[in-house]
């Protein structure tokens, strides 16, 4: 097999190329399968060219990471208009959402099935998860002060709301993607129809309590 020629340009659009390659490639076969070999072969490069420009595997695998991580919230939050009310917020984050990981399979699949149990890279996906989470959570709460008339009401009454959607968001994407037929919209109201029932009744001030424990 002869070397793989490539026409001169620019590093920045190259390396884009490089990484595009990459993010295909652990996407689809996973961190350990993939190989340089075959991603210098799918962005059309020389395996050297990769290690020039981008060191190692691992280091290739982090901006990998870091990449998509990025564009994910990015995505999140432009979606998002604050002077909506705070359903539609919600409904437009989350359409966001799942838009981004729909259009982006290969990238959410690097996010949250390769490089969320791996270390060293798990601490990378921990930081964008805890991003989203805060974001988030400041949506909910300030509907939720605004609803109670309460502008002391703490970060704590929400933030595990905040996680457990976010945890059901990462859920539903993956099945969503895995699941012919099933689109961003339909996601989204999913989610909306699962979780805005109790959100709703939280800023109404009708929050479910459990049972109360039976005397011993």
């Amino acid at each position: 097999m002869g070397a793989v020629k490539t026409k001169r340009m620019p590093r920045a659009v190259r390396e884009q190329q490089m990484m595009d390659a990459a993010v295909r490639t652990f996407g689809q076969r996973g961190y350990m399968a993939a190989s340089m070999d075959e991603i210098a072969e799918l962005a059309g490069v020389s395996k050297p060219l990769v290690y020039l420009y981008l060191n190692s595997k691992e280091d290739l695998f982090t901006a990998c990471i870091r990449r998509e991580a990025t564009a994910l919230v990015e995505a999140v939050r432009a979606g998002v208009m604050p002077e909506l009310p705070a359903d539609r917020q919600l409904w437009e984050g989350l359409r966001a959402f799942f838009t981004h990981t729909a259009q982006n399979p290969d990238g959410w699949a690097v996010l949250h099935l390769q490089a969320r149990t791996r270390e060293p890279f798990a601490a990378e996906v921990t930081a964008m998860r805890e991003e989203i989470v805060a974001f988030v959570t400041q949506l909910i709460v300030v509907a939720a002060r605004e609803a109670h008339r309460n502008p002391n009401l703490p970060e704590r009454e929400v933030a595990g709301l905040a996680e457990a959607l976010v945890g059901a968001a990462e859920a539903l994407a993956a099945w969503a993607n895995a699941t012919p037929g099933t689109t961003a919209r339909q996601a989204a109201a999913t989610l909306m129809n699962f979780a805005w029932a109790g959100l709703g009744n939280l800023m109404d001030g009708r929050p479910w309590s459990p049972p109360p424990t039976p005397e011993s």
